[in-house]
């Protein structure tokens, strides 16, 4: 019984470490795009882009890990088709990879616009860390995560940064407006112009040294699709996140899953779910029977501020706040009727971890 995973991030990354932990015994191969091992990606937009950490302050695990517990790497040859009659992996190499059961962890690629640079892969990091060495006037498409982590970066080196965002607030998709609103703040205290609601011009663009698009990404799905597997915002998996193949998962950005946390089907772009989904088909392919129910977290960090959110806020209705906000210590209580969604906190871990737990215990409770 082998064991091939697509997709070498911390997902992909993960399921062949879990296995390994879990006592899987057979052989286990990962395949990925890019020639250097599974590296973590939040310190791209942080540390790792600050010129902090090198290349192996980065990695999920050290090189010689792999070889010392018995997994493949095959690194620089994606994956070209799956077969799932023969239950084969081809790779562009030509290479022929079978497999008793495949994990999908294919992640997600940045949305791109003309003339924008992005920041997903070490390859991106390095490129604009090369260009933060010398002055520049940087203007960022997007106020999300990436964007505004990257914005503190580059502004707390110096540069001239302006935040260009089309939607009439910030991390729209991620956050309440109070937290919005506070974070948007910092940045302006900092020197850094943003423009919300706002469209970039051509001749702006041209007076900028530096453009970065962080516009959101789009999963991966190809592969999924070829094979014939659901795809729908990323590749639709059941409670133990099996496609429509009960041999082949589909794992981190690149799986659609229903969450009983969003009470919908949704796609999740975070290293606690990519972690967490990993874990749970290790387990699955290892015999358990147990669903995938891990409590969604995620977390940035910008210049003094460490933002932290348990659970997921989106489609709230009403909200409790813990603290002031002109402090930069508080935390902001997210509810749908009575019911408590999860909670964003700035500077607020204590609140960030209690709600967690009760989130995972399944405990209502109100601030008041």
């Amino acid at each position: 019984m082998s064991v091939v995973v697509i997709g070498a991030g911390q997902a992909g990354c993960q399921a062949a470490v879990s296995l390994r932990e879990q006592g899987y015994r057979g052989p286990v191969t990962i395949v990925g795009d890019e020639n250097v091992p599974p590296y973590q990606r939040p310190p791209l937009t942080k540390a790792y882009l600050a010129g902090d950490v090198d290349l192996d302050g980065v990695l999920v695990r050290p090189e010689s890990f792999y070889a010392e517990h018995g997994i493949d790497l095959v690194l620089g040859d994606p994956a070209a088709a799956v077969v799932r009659e023969d239950r084969e992996v081809h790779l562009r190499s030509g290479l022929v990879l079978r497999y008793s059961h495949l994990v999908l962890a294919t992640g997600a690629r940045p949305r791109t616009l003309p003339g924008a640079l992005t920041l997903r892969t070490v390859a991106d990091a390095e490129v604009l860390r090369e260009r933060l060495h010398r002055p520049a006037r940087a203007v960022v498409i997007g106020a999300g995560f990436v964007g505004l982590e990257f914005a503190a970066v580059a502004r707390t080196k110096g540069h001239e940064v302006t935040v260009v965002e089309a939607l009439p607030r910030a991390l729209a998709r991620s956050v309440s407006p109070i937290v919005a609103d506070h974070v948007v703040a910092r940045h302006e205290e900092r020197g850094v112009r943003v423009l919300l609601g706002a469209q970039l011009s051509a001749p702006e663009r041209g007076n900028a040294d530096l453009v970065v698009a962080g516009i959101g990404v789009v999963p991966n799905v190809a592969l999924a699709e070829d094979a014939g597997l659901t795809v729908d915002d990323g590749v639709v998996v059941d409670a133990h996140l099996r496609t429509d193949d009960p041999f082949i998962y589909a794992i981190g950005d690149c799986a659609s899953f229903s969450s009983a946390f969003a009470g919908t089907r949704i796609r999740l772009e975070s290293v606690q779910n990519a972690m967490d989904q990993a874990m749970c088909v290790a387990a699955g392919i290892m015999g358990s029977a147990e669903p995938y129910t891990a409590v969604p977290w995620f977390w940035s960090d910008q210049y003094d501020m460490k933002l932290q959110i348990a659970g997921i806020t989106r489609g709230h209705d009403r909200t409790e706040i813990d603290g002031d906000p002109s402090s930069g210590r508080f935390a902001v209580y997210c509810y749908r009727g009575d019911r408590l969604l999860g909670v964003e906190c700035v500077n607020k871990p204590a609140a960030f971890v209690q709600t967690r737990r009760r989130l995972a215990e399944r405990q209502e409770f109100s601030v008041a």
